[in-house]
């Protein structure tokens, strides 16, 4: 099968199955770990390249030229951002979005990594009243992208 047909395959069929729901994920570096090493075992297998073969992962990159997995799920979740931001009656999604859980101690440890934490480090507080302007917001798509791509590497 050519590598052509391979890649479509992976486009229209492995990329959207292994990132299915990938809007509400809240991406932390071990998510995207994960979604880099199963790419990265997906596109050597489209090639037909072994471990023991030793070819940089670069290389790989050049031949394939395959969407990275997690530029996808990074551009779907400041989508779904922007879409829930503009949503103008009270769905439970927004208030699920804002909700701040208030009953009792927390436990020891970091805080568990939520959903907008994200979107509130490249925005700030106000991004879903930034996320109302749909032109503003689409052109701030890329920086949040890049973002995930700087910190995810």
């Amino acid at each position: 099968m050519p590598i052509s047909l391979k890649r479509q395959v992976y486009d229209q069929c492995v990329l959207p199955t292994m990132t299915y729901g990938c809007q509400t994920w809240s991406l932390t570096k071990a998510t995207t770990q994960k979604l880099r090493v199963a790419q990265r075992a997906i596109e050597r297998n489209i090639l037909g390249i072994k471990l023991a073969d030793r070819v940089k992962c670069s290389e790989i990159r050049k031949r394939i030229q395959i969407q990275d997995t997690v530029d996808f799920v990074a551009k779907q979740k400041w989508k779904w951002a922007g879409h829930v931001a503009r949503l103008k009656d009270n769905r439970w999604i927004l208030r699920v979005t804002e909700w701040q859980p208030r009953n009792g101690k927390r436990s020891r440890g970091r805080q568990a990594r939520r959903w907008r934490d994200d979107i509130v480090k490249t925005k700030g507080n106000t991004w879903s009243r930034d996320a109302r302007d749909r032109d503003e917001w689409k052109r701030d798509a890329e920086g949040y992208i890049l973002q995930w791509m700087d910190r995810a590497s």
